[in-house]
């Protein structure tokens, strides 16, 4: 394998340890650096489906999305990977809404008005994966570092501060994004709650983006189910509050009524790193190469391997 220099990914969440992976696959010597541990990342938080929730309706987009699907589905027998194929039902309110992740879901049904709570226009059945990222993120970590990744815990407070150590820096930090690169104040938080039941033995999921209570999702996993959640633009609190946590249970129920009285395992806060357009570029105003790859919105995991792709063209183009 052809060996092309040294690069250094920002960030341990899902998107920089799939950037950190390909990155090493493709022959750099790469070091993941970050100040918190993968799993206390918001991509541990993660429900996880595949779906393009808060994020840029775009070329770029739908082209991160399909290449994300396709390496998902290749993890689908793996079961070591956490990442499994399950059914469940979109809930649309809008006519208007973005149905473009239909295009790489094979056998999608609509669902009869009859089938659909009050207030919904229509309906779409669909086989989508589910990532359990507590396994998820500790395997793809475990296959990063058997290609040669090394992982260093530390805080960097500007990428300047690597440009001895590095050819390339690879900023995949989420929410302090642009803080790090100093140009970019347009990152901010979306705060997301979620609560982790006892799974009644439910394998069927249900998103309903648009319910008038707030966004409402049931999903699945083995031994339990998230239930979420919330979508608050410009917040930063990270406390649970048990007011809202109340008002996702009674939504999620009303929608699949065996969780009622079903046991929470845990409930948790999430900082999704939110930003009108995906930032996903090469910049040349440091003293290192740097590529951006930040600004997924509520769709880390769904876009991090069509990102870790795009990265890793960009750093070709970088070494050339």
């Amino acid at each position: 394998m052809t060996r092309r220099g040294r690069i250094t990914v920002v960030g341990a969440g899902v998107v920089g340890l799939s950037t950190a992976h390909d990155l090493a696959h493709d022959g750099w010597e790469v070091t993941v650096v970050a100040d918190v541990d993968t799993l206390d990342t918001v991509s541990a938080i993660a429900a996880a489906l595949w779906f393009p929730h808060a994020t840029e309706q775009s070329d770029t987009a739908t082209h991160l999305l399909a290449r994300s699907r396709v390496r998902l589905d290749a993890l689908v027998d793996e079961p070591s990977s956490g990442v499994m194929l399950r059914s469940g039902t979109v809930i649309e309110r809008r006519v208007d809404v973005d149905r473009t992740w239909m295009q790489m879901t094979p056998g999608t049904q609509d669902v009869p008005l009859a089938q659909l709570p009050d207030g919904a226009v229509a309906g779409v059945r669909a086989s989508l994966p589910v990532i359990v990222t507590p396994v998820y993120l500790e395997w793809l970590r475990a296959r990063a570092t058997a290609l040669g990744v090394n992982f260093e815990n530390r805080r960097i407070s500007d990428v300047s501060e690597l440009s001895g150590t590095a050819d390339v820096v690879v900023v995949a930090a989420g929410i302090r994004g642009g803080e790090l690169l100093g140009d970019d104040d347009s990152v901010f938080p979306i705060r997301g709650q979620v609560v982790r039941l006892a799974n009644p033995g439910l394998t069927d999921w249900v998103l309903d983006d648009e319910n008038p209570g707030g966004i409402t999702y049931v999903i699945p996993r083995v031994d339990d189910v998230i239930v979420g959640g919330t979508s608050n633009v410009n917040s930063w609190d990270t406390e649970v509050d048990p007011q809202t946590e109340a008002a996702i249970l009674d939504r999620a129920e009303a929608l699949v009524p065996a969780l009622g009285g079903q046991p929470v395992l845990s409930h948790t806060v999430g900082l999704r790193p939110g930003r009108l357009t995906i930032r996903l570029e090469v910049l040349d105003s440091f003293d290192v190469p740097v590529v951006a790859a930040y600004g997924h919105g509520g769709a880390g995991v769904t876009l991090s391997w069509g990102t870790a792709e795009r990265v890793v063209e960009l750093a070709r183009a970088i070494s050339a």
